[in-house]
């Protein structure tokens, strides 16, 4: 049976798998397509043998999973889309609404220790639809990621306040943030492990060709967006892909002090496997 690899079809994802495509790797594994919450779904229920996950459900499942090597979606800075869009400067959101898309946990905690350990701030937190207009006719500021801030970015008008989480986190702790992990579920990996290193090999070649090729990958993931390839070719130079030792300490860091904040019940190991 082929591995069953889990696919985000968010364009920050683009990149990694764009060179599979190309190079027609895609023979060789069963690739499920789903969004972050579905694709985690169906790695708790062995449903998948390999996703990338979101890096705050890792913390929740880390006795399960082993974590791929060299492969994330991180910044280190600006991410250029994980923005909070306000209507007020962000030191003043103290007591005030914020509208959290409802896509990611991840983020959802990102922005609330960033606002609690760097603005001293306690603003009062609601899950809402990734609609920017729908969400500011609510609260006083929103937050939105991936390929719903990147539209509302680059539509945004400059009556808003718009600030970069990963940017944030940079200038709070001097880290790297990931945000996204490929988990591979444990058993899989101890049994599989040939599979897994050519599956690593093939992520990590994709990611050097779609990098050569980068205004390629630009204008074929925007083929169906208003923006033009140039405003992707920025993001994707911007966004990390790898998983080193930085990017590591990032994520231990984002663990500690999401669970400080009683937003995890503990700051786990990072099983990262040795191939």
């Amino acid at each position: 049976m082929k591995p069953r690899v889990g696919h985000i079809q968010f364009i920050n994802c683009f990149p990694l798998f764009y060179g599979l495509i190309e190079k027609k790797f895609l023979l060789e594994i069963d690739l499920i397509k789903g969004n972050p919450k579905d694709l985690n779904r169906m790695l708790e229920a062995n449903l998948l043998d390999m996703a990338p996950i979101p890096s705050i459900k890792y913390a929740k499942n880390y006795l399960d999973y082993v974590i791929m090597p060299d492969i994330s979606i991180s910044c280190d800075g600006e991410v250029k889309s994980i923005y909070l869009f306000s209507k007020v400067p962000i030191e003043d959101l103290h007591h005030k609404k914020i509208a959290l898309t409802n896509t990611s946990a991840t983020s959802q905690n990102l922005l609330r220790i960033i606002m609690a350990r760097k603005y001293e701030a306690v603003p009062e937190y609601f899950d809402s639809i990734p609609e920017l207009r729908a969400m500011l006719m609510e609260a006083d500021a929103a937050l939105l990621i991936g390929d719903d801030a990147l539209r509302a970015k680059y539509k945004t008008s400059d009556s808003l306040y718009v600030y970069d989480l990963g940017q944030e986190w940079k200038d709070l702790t001097g880290l790297p943030m990931v945000f996204s992990v490929w988990a591979i579920r444990r058993e899989f990996a101890e049994n599989h492990l040939d599979q897994v290193k050519l599956i690593k090999e093939a992520f990590c070649d994709s990611m050097d060709y779609s990098l050569e090729n980068i205004g390629d990958v630009a204008r074929k993931a925007c083929q169906w967006e208003d923006f033009p390839p140039e405003y992707l070719v920025e993001y994707f130079t911007t966004l990390r892909f790898d998983f080193d030792r930085s990017k590591q300490e990032g994520l231990m860091e984002y663990y500690r002090q999401a669970n400080s904040m009683g937003l995890i019940e503990q700051a786990p190991p990072l099983n990262v496997l040795n191939l």
